[in-house]
């Protein structure tokens, strides 16, 4: 994992750099990797393991994900998803010497059949198999990601090291011993305009607008609309809730495949009715 630092320290960054020897081969001969080695766009700097498994429980990793890690260095992240929660994992690096350590380390775990590393560029790696993404790449790199990572399939969960994602908000924020990790859940893309119906009743036009993970929206039922209330999107998760016309309130909850969603809706009194949408 990779670490860049803050513009107000980049004399420290200098002397890192300058201190720091390049990785180099160790008395048996293989190749040994120093903190502050130059990779393709940044320097490498482990993720401490407390905040690698940290990541990973926010992430809810189980043995049924399959983990990519983008810049996986010496390959702990990879090791740990395999060992610590069953799954299966990728590591994505450039340098060709980090990933012959990483598959190594992976045999020394004993976790080379769940595990693979290849080396490659980010921008160039297909992530569309991927459940779990972790990252500790540069503030801009991450920007650069955010586009082909939202068009990723929703539920998706990415968590990063320090770094954020812009204005694409975290769902959570957690630390370990100071040390910042983020979680984002790619959401589905549900803005636009949905016809809605209840049961076997009419099709009522359901408006919604959306900012990533953040929904506003309104409902018009014949000649009367009712905003929404605490809309939420999570992944292919999605609920709200609105009055209905006898001013009673009632709750939406279900799920979003492409073009259509459909759920449940639960009146004050409970009873529950199957409703639908297609855009």
């Amino acid at each position: 994992m990779r670490m860049h630092f803050a513009k107000g320290v980049v004399t420290v960054l200098l002397l890192v750099v300058a201190c720091a020897s390049w990785g180099q081969p160790s008395k048996n001969g293989e190749f040994t990797p120093q903190v502050g080695q130059a990779g393709k766009d940044v320097i490498w700097v482990p993720t401490p393991d407390e905040l690698v498994e940290r990541m990973l429980r926010m992430a809810q990793t189980t043995s049924s994900d399959f983990v990519m890690d983008l810049g996986s260095g010496d390959g702990r992240t990879v090791i740990a998803a395999a060992k610590k929660f069953g799954a299966k994992a990728t590591g994505i690096e450039y340098n060709p010497e980090m990933v012959a350590l990483s598959q190594r380390n992976a045999q020394r775990e004993g976790v080379t059949t769940m595990v693979s590393f290849m080396k490659a560029d980010l921008f160039e790696t297909d992530f569309s198999q991927a459940t779990v993404i972790t990252m500790y790449l540069l503030p801009g790199i991450n920007a650069k990601l955010k586009p082909k990572i939202l068009n990723l399939k929703p539920g998706l969960r990415v968590v990063s090291h320090a770094f954020d994602m812009e204005d694409w908000q975290p769902d959570q924020i957690d630390s370990v011993d100071g040390r910042r990790a983020m979680l984002w859940i790619v959401p589905a893309k549900v803005g636009g305009t949905w016809k809605l119906r209840i049961g076997e009743g009419a099709d009522n036009d359901l408006s919604l607008t959306q900012r990533y993970q953040v929904l506003e929206g309104s409902l018009r039922q014949g000649k009367l609309s009712a905003g929404l209330r605490e809309p939420r999107l999570s992944g292919d998760r999605i609920s709200f809730s609105l009055m209905d016309l006898s001013g009673s309130p009632q709750t939406f909850t279900g799920r979003v495949t492409g073009d259509s969603m459909s759920g449940t809706v639960r009146s004050a009194t409970g009873a529950e009715t199957r409703w639908s949408a297609k855009r």
